[in-house]
């Protein structure tokens, strides 16, 4: 009798589901503390250049930078899925500087805008296809490929406009879409709301979304799990790129010209959005709401240190030493957590 009882306990032991262990406060700091330490990181400087300034809390300059970082928001957005791969974008600036002079001179030979945006997308998009085949399909790091990117399509650039900017007609609807209002709001604020909203749907409420993710963590168990790898990594490069090209578009719109001068070290703005946002550098970690507020402090900066009137020269030193600062502390918080587990 006692040894059916026994043999009742054991086999209700054995029985028993194991025990979930509670998220302590470290754990809930590590799923959160970056997008939680770039808010309060970007409440700071809001404060500091409102103290130190007068004009930087006023409507007309707010809407100014919403205006200006829009481009910004734009291909974060995408550097998002990118970085979050573990891959990287270097062409950006590039492309988006290819757009600005293509598009310029496309609609000074008559091709109507609607065509011309199409014309860019679609160019975009090819660019992204090409970089992410080579990435992909052929194994070649994509710091190597954007970095090749970076020099050729500027090259092209370059070599459409000769050094000089196009013009565009002023009452073009070309440059509503840079220049234009909606509601009080900027159309080029509107166009990165929309895109941050499908960046957002999309990461975190689709299989796409899962798959960028489930590469950067271990892209060996995502192709074992049938996942086509390749495809979602040529997609990933294919949306950066269109990205780009949608800010190119934009930023054309609203400097009324195209230059093959624009951009320059756009990406390492993008890149220091992202990062400091809270995407980790080694994949596997992204998050959308991080990169926006890292996108506006990138932006709050550099306006502030023009309304303090200090050199513009300040503004890529200071964005470089935040890019050091920040993927520091993605090395010791991502790398540290992962130990601890």
């Amino acid at each position: 009798m006692s040894s059916g009882i026994a043999g009742g306990s054991a086999h209700l032991h054995a029985a028993a589901p194991p025990r979930v262990r509670k998220a302590t406060f470290r754990d809930r700091f590590i799923a959160n503390g970056a997008v939680g330490s770039i808010a309060i990181f970007f409440i700071l400087v809001c404060l500091l250049f409102s103290l130190t300034t007068g004009a930087f809390l006023s409507a007309p300059n707010l809407l100014n930078i919403v205006r200006q970082s829009a481009p910004l928001l734009i291909v974060a957005a995408s550097m998002t899925f990118v970085i979050t791969t573990g891959g990287i974008d270097l062409s950006v600036g590039s492309v988006l500087a290819l757009v600005c002079a293509l598009s310029a001179a496309l609609l000074q030979w008559g091709l109507p805008w609607p065509l011309t945006i199409l014309a860019m997308l679609a160019l975009g998009a090819l660019i992204g296809a090409l970089q992410g085949f080579f990435i992909a399909y052929e194994g070649i790091p994509a710091f190597i490929v954007t970095l090749a990117g970076l020099s050729v399509i500027r090259g092209v650039a370059l070599l459409i406009t000769g050094g000089y900017s196009i013009p565009i007609e002023p009452d073009s609807m070309f440059v509503t879409l840079g220049r234009g209002w909606f509601l009080g709001v900027p159309i080029p604020a509107w166009i990165a709301l929309a895109v941050l909203l499908a960046a957002y749907l999309a990461f975190n409420g689709t299989r796409f979304g899962r798959y960028v993710t489930g590469i950067g963590a271990n892209k060996e168990a995502v192709r074992r799990a049938g996942v086509d790898v390749r495809r979602t990594l040529l997609s990933v490069y294919m949306l950066s790129s269109t990205a780009a090209a949608l800010a190119g578009v934009v930023l054309a719109g609203r400097l009324g010209s195209g230059s093959s001068n624009s951009g320059q070290g756009f990406e390492l703005d993008v890149i220091a959005a992202v990062v400091l946002g809270g995407t980790s550098l080694f994949g596997g970690r992204g998050t959308m709401v991080g990169t926006v507020l890292g996108a506006l402090t990138v932006a709050v900066i550099a306006n502030g240190l023009i309304l303090a009137h200090m050199s513009p020269f300040l503004t890529p030193i200071i964005t470089g030493c935040i890019i050091l600062v920040a993927i520091w502390l993605n090395f010791r918080l991502f790398r540290g957590a992962s130990r601890g587990r």
